[in-house]
C-alpha cells in the first residue's frame, strides 16, 4: 500500500519528473515556494537570484528533502549575465522545460513623487528582467518544440491601486508581454501565462511594514489583510500550487491567460 502511495505521488497528477525548471527570484518569497514545490514534484530546479547565498539556502533546503536543485547568481536586468546563465544551464542539462519569472522589486508613489531614476530601476528588473529571461529561454524552447513560461504579474496590472504608479506600469507590461509571447509561439507548442496575486504574506511584507510603519506594524498588517475580501493575505505556498498547475501537462489547454489569486480583491470589492 505504502509503495503504491509513493508511486502515485511521483507519477500522479502534476508530475514534473524529467523536467527542468528555471525560477528567478527563487531565493525568497513566492519564487522560493515555487522552486520548492516544483522540486517536490520531481523537477530539476535552477534557482536564479541576485543574492547567491539566498539561492544557495533554497537549494540546500531542496537537497535536504531529496530534491534536485542548483543555485545561480543572476541579475535579471543584465542581459549578458542572463544569457550566460541560460547558456550554462543548457550546456550542462540540455533543455529548459519551464521558466518562472518571480524576480521583482516594489515601489511606492504616485506619478508626482516617482522620479525618473525610480522608474528606470523598476523597469530594469520588472520589465527588462522578464524580457531578458524569456528571450534567453525562447530559442531553446523553440528547438525543443515545447516549453512553458509563467510570469508573476499582479492585480496592479488590471486594477488601480493607490500609490503604485511605477509598480503598476511594470506589472501591466508583464501581463501584455505574456499575451504577446503566448500568441507568437503557439506554433512551437510553447505556453505562456501569468499569475496576478493580491497581497501575499512574505518576509518582504514584514520588512516593508517595519521600514514604513515602525511601531504600527501590527495595525497596518491587519489593515492590509482586510483589503482582501477573504480577510487575510495569501501564502507563498498557495501561489506555488497555482504555479504548479499552470506549468504542468495538466494545464496543456491553458495559454495567454492571467490567473487572479487574490482572495476576491478584483471581483468582490464592489
Amino acid at each position: 500500500m505504502g509503495h503504491h502511495k509513493h508511486l502515485y505521488y511521483i507519477w500522479g497528477m502534476f508530475n514534473l519528473q524529467q523536467k527542468t525548471a528555471v525560477v528567478t527570484g527563487g531565493g525568497s518569497g513566492i519564487g522560493k515556494a515555487i522552486a520548492e514545490r516544483f522540486a517536490r514534484q520531481g523537477a530539476d530546479v535552477f534557482i536564479l537570484d541576485l543574492d547567491p547565498s539566498a539561492a544557495q539556502l533554497s537549494v540546500d533546503h531542496i537537497l535536504e528533502h531529496g530534491g534536485k536543485a542548483h543555485a545561480y547568481s543572476c541579475n535579471v536586468s543584465n542581459t549578458e549575465n542572463v544569457n550566460e546563465v541560460f547558456k550554462s544551464i543548457v550546456h550542462e542539462f540540455h533543455k529548459i522545460d519551464i521558466l518562472v519569472n518571480s524576480a521583482g522589486i516594489a515601489h511606492i508613489g504616485t506619478i508626482e513623487n516617482t522620479t525618473e531614476g525610480d522608474l528606470d530601476r523598476i523597469y530594469a528588473v520588472n520589465v527588462k528582467g522578464v524580457f531578458n529571461t524569456m528571450k534567453a529561454a525562447i530559442g531553446y524552447m523553440k528547438e525543443q518544440q515545447k516549453g512553458v513560461i509563467l510570469n508573476l504579474a499582479s492585480i496592479a496590472a488590471t486594477v488601480g491601486i493607490a500609490d503604485r504608479f511605477a509598480y503598476s506600469m511594470s506589472k501591466g507590461a508583464v501581463l501584455t508581454m505574456t499575451l504577446s509571447v503566448a500568441k507568437d509561439f503557439l506554433p512551437y507548442n510553447i505556453r505562456c501565462n501569468c499569475i496576478s496575486p493580491a497581497r501575499i504574506h512574505t518576509a518582504f511584507v514584514d520588512g516593508f511594514l517595519k521600514a514604513n510603519y515602525k511601531g504600527h506594524e501590527e495595525e497596518m498588517f491587519e489593515k492590509l489583510s482586510r483589503t482582501q475580501p477573504i480577510g487575510r493575505m495569501g501564502t507563498p505556498d498557495e501561489v506555488a500550487n497555482l504555479a504548479l498547475y499552470l506549468c504542468s501537462d495538466e494545464a496543456s489547454f491553458v495559454t495567454g491567460s492571467d490567473y487572479l489569486i487574490d482572495g476576491g480583491y478584483v471581483r468582490l470589492n464592489g
